[in-house]
């Protein structure tokens, strides 16, 4: 470690500590900043400075919260990825028909998206096959995580055929990577604050449109 980065990290520290009421508040209000930048720009094209500017204050001071904007992005998306897969491996998991639970997890992925918007949408544009070696844990990470959703969505689907309540209508895990590239395209026009249809009726409708299909 550095001079320059191990003073970066007392003052860090010392930030915690001094303002640790507030600390927290503090680190929303950043990550709230980010998400609106990397929204406009893609992560290649933002940088620290430009957070900050969102903010209205300088970089060095942003620092005491963070220390880069791969940080800030790893932690937006691994926070709310791991909400969404717990999510679905209890819907996956519960007791109900096949149909409810797609139709729950339907519902459920749009207001996630609506809820923690635009973060979501920001890693769908992201691609992890162009990630430095720096960040290959995050990335390796994030590929399983995507990996226990899809498994989620995908023991629906196969219960769904082996109880009969879906026809069959072929491989599981196409069908599943369907619903949930279908939902994950409202990045290309939702958005909450002006689209006019609420992110609970557009679940509502794919879902009706998917099990209409399986039934």
């Amino acid at each position: 470690m550095t001079k320059k980065s191990s003073g970066i990290g007392r003052r860090r520290a010392a930030a915690k500590a001094d303002l640790a009421p507030n600390y927290e508040k503090r680190r929303e209000e950043i990550y709230e900043a980010a998400a609106c930048v990397f929204n406009r720009k893609g992560f290649s094209g933002t940088t620290v400075s430009a957070v900050a500017k969102e903010l209205s204050i300088d970089r060095a001071s942003l620092y005491y919260y963070i220390s880069s904007k791969e940080q800030l992005f790893d932690e937006l998306i691994r926070e709310v990825s791991d909400a969404n897969v717990a999510m679905a491996q209890t819907i996956a998991a519960s007791k109900a028909l096949p149909s409810a639970k797609l139709r729950k997890l339907i519902v459920e992925l749009m207001e996630s998206y609506a809820r923690n918007y635009p973060i979501l949408y920001i890693y769908i544009r992201e691609d992890l096959g162009d990630i430095k070696d720096t960040r290959s844990e995050w990335a390796n990470y994030m590929r399983r995580v995507n990996r226990k959703y899809e498994k989620a969505v995908i023991n629906i689907i196969q219960e769904g055929y082996e109880t009969g309540c879906f026809q069959d209508v072929g491989n599981a895990k196409v069908v599943a990577y369907g619903i949930i590239g279908m939902v994950g395209w409202t990045n290309r026009w939702f958005k909450p604050e002006k689209t006019d249809i609420p992110a609970s009726d557009i679940g509502r409708i794919y879902a009706d449109m998917v099990i209409g299909g399986l039934a």
